[in-house]
């Protein structure tokens, strides 16, 4: 697999198990993921990402550092305050593991320049705060037929939905929200968030993307992972296609 020999003791705990072994590694030494948000999903999703070996990193977050963010996004300390958050995860992901190749792209994604941001990654993993936002993603996730892994976060709660809405009968996220708007009222913002249930969703969340690149286990597609943390409760849905989604189907 042409591993150095510090690279197979790095990996050595992933490379055990039956499930992932040499190819499995080589094949997240190889994979590309964009990551939409450097915030309280993004950071424990970049760090773990990166510690897993992942060979590149794409990070879409165009906000800086804030004093208010230091609660829950783990990569950032006092001294990053007012600085790119996507550059400052390029020098945290270095620092975790300088075989991961990370690109900051300090920009905000939209319907307009979603499938050029995202155009060449093997997995999206989606971490943003709005509605909005994640809809772009999602209908060119389903353009690009690129898999998509979303994140979204509450109070004690959180959800995780793994998607492929261009293959036959398989639902996208739009499917799951429609053309659901971003209410002011709920973000963290107004409605608070305890720091480490950003932690147990971003890592969630990284496992679904490592997951789908190796694969092992059993598939998530099409399903809603609810977590309810405050009853410490999980669930699994199976989300149906909606027929009238106005997802394009049709490749970029």
């Amino acid at each position: 697999m042409d591993f150095t020999d510090d690279q197979l003791e790095r990996y050595a705990r992933q490379i055990v198990l039956r499930e992932i072994g040499g190819a499995g590694q080589a094949r997240l030494r190889g994979a590309h993921v964009a990551i939409i948000g450097a915030g309280g999903i993004g950071c424990p999703a970049i760090a773990y990402l990166a510690a897993a070996g992942i060979g590149t990193l794409r990070v879409i977050d165009p906000d800086t550092v804030s004093l208010s963010n230091l609660q829950r996004q783990i990569l950032f300390g006092a001294e990053d305050v007012g600085r790119p958050k996507a550059e400052v995860a390029r020098t945290a992901a270095h620092r975790l593991n300088p075989d991961c190749h990370l690109i900051p792209i300090n920009r905000a994604l939209d319907p307009d320049n979603a499938a050029s941001l995202l155009r060449g990654a093997d997995i999206i993993l989606d971490g943003c705060d709005n509605f909005e936002t994640r809809l772009a993603v999602s209908d060119a996730a389903t353009r690009l037929r690129i898999p998509l892994v979303s994140a979204a976060l509450g109070a004690f709660e959180g959800q995780i939905g793994v998607w492929r809405g261009w293959e036959e009968g398989a639902p996208c996220y739009r499917c799951l929200v429609g053309e659901q708007t971003t209410d002011p009222a709920q973000t963290c913002a107004e409605t608070g968030i305890v720091g480490a249930v950003a932690g147990i969703i971003g890592t969630m969340a990284a496992l679904e993307v490592i997951r789908a690149l190796v694969p092992f286990g059993k598939p998530a597609w099409g399903k809603l992972i609810v977590f309810d943390l405050l009853s410490r409760r999980l669930r699994e849905l199976a989300v149906a296609r909606d027929p009238a989604c106005p997802a394009t189907l049709v490749p970029a």
